[in-house]
Order: C-alpha cells, then sequence, then structure tokens
C-alpha cells in the first residue's frame, strides 16, 4: 500500500462522505486557479497547509514525502519562465517579466497541489471509486478504474519482492550485474502482470461475473454542518483576497 493511501485509510476524517471533503479539498483547488496568485492563491496554501497539519491530522514528515513530488513538477514549470529562447538578448536570456510570472505560477500551483493532497490524505480509493457509479459515471469505467487500482499494489509488491531477491543474490554489486537485474526485473514484473491478469479474469469468471464489480461501501451521511463549514471558510478566503487585493485610499 502507499504511504498516502495508508495514511488515508487511518485518517481522522476517513469516515466523512466523499462529498464532505471534495467540497473543502478540491473547492481550495479551484480558489487556487482562479484567485489572483496575490494575495489569493498564497492565502489558500496556507489555509491548506493548516487545515492538513490541524484538522485532518497528517504528520508533517508524510506530508512532505508526498508532496515533494508535485513540487519538484511546479518549480521546474516555473524556472521555465525566467529564460526565453531568441530577442536581442541572444539566443537565451532572462525573460523581461519573468521572476514575477514564475512566482504567480509556482503559488498557483503549489496551493492547488496541497488542495488536491487534502482530499488525497483523507478519502481513500476504495471509498470514493464505488459511488462515482451514483454519481453517474458508467459502472464499467469504475470496475477498470477499481480492478487497475488493485493490480497497481499487486504488480508494485511483486516488483519489491523481485528486487530484494535480487540483492540478496549480489544482482546489485557492479553496474553490469546492476542492468542485468533491471531487465531481469522488468522481464519478470511483465510475465507476472500478465499471469495475475489472467488468474483474475479466471476467478472473476467462476464467480459469475456479469460485468458488475459490486463491493461493500462504508455507510456515510454528507455532513451538512460540514459542507456548510467549508463553503463559509472558501467564501471568506474569497472575501479577504479582494480587501487585501483592494488598493489602500
Amino acid at each position: 500500500m502507499l504511504p498516502i493511501d495508508a495514511a488515508a485509510h487511518s485518517s481522522r476524517w476517513r469516515r466523512r462522505h466523499p462529498v464532505d471533503k471534495a467540497v473543502l479539498g478540491l473547492g481550495l483547488t479551484a480558489l487556487a486557479i482562479s484567485l489572483p496568485p496575490w494575495p489569493g492563491a498564497a492565502l489558500v496554501l496556507v489555509t491548506a497547509l493548516v487545515v492538513l497539519l490541524g484538522p485532518a491530522g497528517v504528520p508533517p514528515r508524510r506530508l512532505w514525502r508526498a508532496y515533494r513530488v508535485p513540487l519538484g513538477f511546479c518549480v521546474t514549470g516555473a524556472a521555465t519562465l525566467l529564460v526565453q529562447v531568441g530577442g536581442p538578448g541572444g539566443f537565451v536570456g532572462p525573460a523581461e517579466g519573468g521572476p514575477v510570472r514564475a512566482g504567480e505560477l509556482l503559488l498557483r500551483t503549489s496551493a492547488a497541489s496541497l488542495g488536491v493532497l487534502l482530499f488525497a490524505f483523507t478519502t481513500p480509493m476504495s471509498d470514493l471509486l464505488p459511488r462515482l457509479v451514483r454519481a453517474g459515471v458508467p459502472a464499467p469505467v469504475v470496475d477498470v478504474a477499481l480492478v487497475t487500482y488493485r493490480m497497481s499494489f499487486l504488480l508494485l509488491d511483486a516488483v519489491r519482492r523481485i528486487r530484494e531477491a535480487q540483492a540478496a543474490r549480489l544482482g546489485h554489486t557492479t553496474r553490469a550485474a546492476t542492468w542485468r537485474s533491471l531487465a531481469g526485473l522488468g522481464a519478470t514484473a511483465f510475465v507476472r502482470a500478465f499471469d495475475r491478469a489472467a488468474r483474475l479474469q479466471a476467478g472473476l469468471a467462476g464467480r459469475g461475473y456479469d460485468g458488475t464489480l459490486r463491493v461493500l461501501v462504508p455507510e456515510a451521511r454528507v455532513s451538512v454542518r460540514f459542507a456548510a463549514a467549508s463553503v463559509s471558510l472558501l467564501a471568506a478566503l474569497v472575501a479577504l483576497t479582494l480587501v487585501l487585493e483592494r488598493p489602500l485610499s
């Protein structure tokens, strides 16, 4: 199980309905994209961080391990705005207004990433995917997502076991041995993936699979109080952004 999925299963908000958490997390993401970078996106970033570390109870180290990957993409994307190709400054030179645009993009993307992580850290996929059918998503699409989600963990576990076996047999002592082990890892994982898929298909057929995977979904009700508090928080962020953005007379 991935760390972020394990955190979602042990979250304080694990028993809340996904709609409650979607209103807050995805609402913060929408504000990060739609509000001005300063001060809107900055306020969203701080709010999402406070909610993650406070009421949601996400450990700081686990949050950083999950956040550093999208943050790296955010920094890489923002860095491209610092330079321009061609122009009077030569083939490659500093872009006019580049630092400002890069900072705005970094604020937007990093704040939006935290909003998505807020939803991911509190909502297991096993709770979300079955409910998508009630939301109008075709059942075959949800079934494929459920099977892919399950198979991904099995494949990652198989890769981990193969790597441990290779390391125990001194398969990573030299560069040549590492490349041979890597090739063997890819080939073995490919074969095992197809073998597990065939076994899964046979198991479903033996259990009377009719095109729909029926799973038990934990009972949860949409909390009007929680949703109202989330909407109020989002509205307060919008109002505070408009107030701080307005020039002083």
